[in-house]
Formats: C-alpha cells, sequence, structure tokens
C-alpha cells in the first residue's frame, strides 16, 4: 500500500506540473528602447523591425487627393509616428512576426498607444479583420475630418496592390486636369494676343515684323509702346524685337 500510494503521489505531482506548463502561458516578449520610424505603422529598435498590430497607415511614397492637389499624406504619416517615437523610450509587446520578419507589435510611448494615435490622427486605418481594438479611434478621425480623412484617397492595400480601377480613376483625373490647364493657358495666350493687337490698330501704329519695326527705328518695343504687338515678342516676356544675341 505504501508502494502504492507512492508511485500514485508521484504521478499526481507529474500530471500537476504538466498542467500547470500547459494553462499557463510564455509570458509575451517585450522590447524597449529608443526607436526610428520607417514609415507610418513600422519602426526599428536596434536592429529589429516592428509593425504596428491592427493599423494600415498610408505608404510612404503614397500620394492623396486633397482640393484637386497632390498631397504627400504617406511622407506626412512618417512624420507623425517619427514625432511619436521622439516623445521618448517605446515598449512594444510582440504579438507574432508577420511574413517579412517584423516583429508585430503593440508599441507604446509614455503609456500611450503609437498605433491608436496614428489612427486618431488620421493616418492610418483600423485592420477590423484582425481586431476592433482602433474602430472607435477610425471613427473619430474620420468624423473630425483629419489626416487622410479630409481628402480622397487609396486604402493602403489597394495602393500596395496597384488596384488597376484606382490607379486608372486617379490618372484620367491627372490628365483632365492637363488638359484643362493647357486650354486654360491657350484662352489666356489668345486673350493677350487680341489685347495687343486692340492696342496696336488703337495707336495707329503697326509693323508687320521686327524688319519693319528696325527699318523704322522704334526696337525694341515695349508692351504698351505704340507698335508693339505680341506676334514679334516669341519669348512673351513684354519686349518685341530684341537686338539680337552678341549685337550692342
Amino acid at each position: 500500500m505504501q508502494v502504492s500510494g507512492g508511485i500514485n503521489g508521484v504521478k499526481l505531482l507529474a500530471m500537476a506540473i504538466i498542467g500547470l506548463s500547459i494553462s499557463t502561458p510564455a509570458a509575451a516578449q517585450t522590447y524597449v528602447g529608443k526607436a526610428q520610424a520607417v514609415d507610418g505603422d513600422s519602426l526599428e529598435i536596434g536592429s529589429t523591425r516592428f509593425r504596428l498590430f491592427g493599423i494600415d497607415a498610408v505608404e510612404k511614397h503614397q500620394t492623396c487627393d486633397r482640393d484637386g492637389q497632390a498631397w504627400s499624406c504617406g511622407a506626412d504619416a512618417s512624420s507623425a509616428l517619427a514625432a511619436l517615437v521622439e516623445r521618448g523610450s517605446v515598449n512594444c509587446t510582440q504579438r507574432t512576426v508577420d511574413q517579412y520578419g517584423r516583429v508585430v507589435a503593440t508599441c507604446l510611448v509614455g503609456g500611450h498607444d503609437l498605433a491608436e494615435q496614428m489612427v486618431r490622427q488620421g493616418y492610418a486605418v483600423a485592420l477590423r479583420d484582425f481586431s476592433s481594438a482602433y474602430v472607435s479611434a477610425e471613427d473619430a478621425a474620420r468624423g473630425r475630418g483629419v489626416g487622410i480623412w479630409s481628402s480622397d484617397f487609396q486604402k493602403p492595400s489597394e495602393f500596395r496592390a496597384g488596384d488597376s480601377r484606382s490607379v486608372e480613376k486617379r490618372q484620367a483625373m491627372i490628365e483632365q486636369k492637363a488638359r484643362s490647364d493647357r486650354q486654360h493657358q491657350a484662352e489666356l495666350r489668345q486673350a493677350n494676343r487680341a489685347a495687343a493687337l486692340s492696342a496696336v490698330q488703337g495707336s495707329g501704329v503697326y509693323y508687320r515684323n521686327c524688319d519693319e519695326a528696325r527699318a523704322a527705328g522704334a526696337t525694341p518695343l515695349y508692351r504698351g509702346q505704340p507698335g508693339y504687338g505680341a506676334h514679334m515678342d516669341g519669348d512673351n516676356d513684354g519686349v518685341a524685337c530684341e537686338p539680337y544675341r552678341g549685337r550692342r
């Protein structure tokens, strides 16, 4: 009986140890130190690169459209994270490792979650498929119209994938603006020529070309001066029939 009891006691002790090791997870690895921002959702502490958990920031070279103007939203996102990590030592708690070998982590500085700060400033979206932790922060940023929510932008995932429809739409917008600018410049040149012709006709002095103007001893002619005509001002600098280069 004593021998049997001893064996049972050993078995119970072994089972208790095994059960304890199974039920008690290993402590999550943490990294602490001075950090450098890589882009809007990545940073480095020493030689270790981290990807902020639960968010997706606009890419470093991504641009957004704000009031018809290209805005370097990705560069601003990188600058925003750089400013945050400059506030002090960064503490990152590992969650997993991604396919690129980066440590996916929740990172804090001064007790503030860097991912949440980036979303609240409007430089990142919440990855709702992975976590709901930053959904309310995204909703708040969208409601205030800050950061990317003040512009037209591609989701970072679409930008990385080079979504053809989004790229084509953006390219069409750029081409349309270029056509509009060219048309405006053409209309402006036409208006200037009409104004110059009207001024010439009103003055009663007209030269068909610079040879006539030079023969009359009237050159150079300045815009607004009798005889000046835009047709003789090839570089549109307001001076017609300038002296030949090299002539003194």
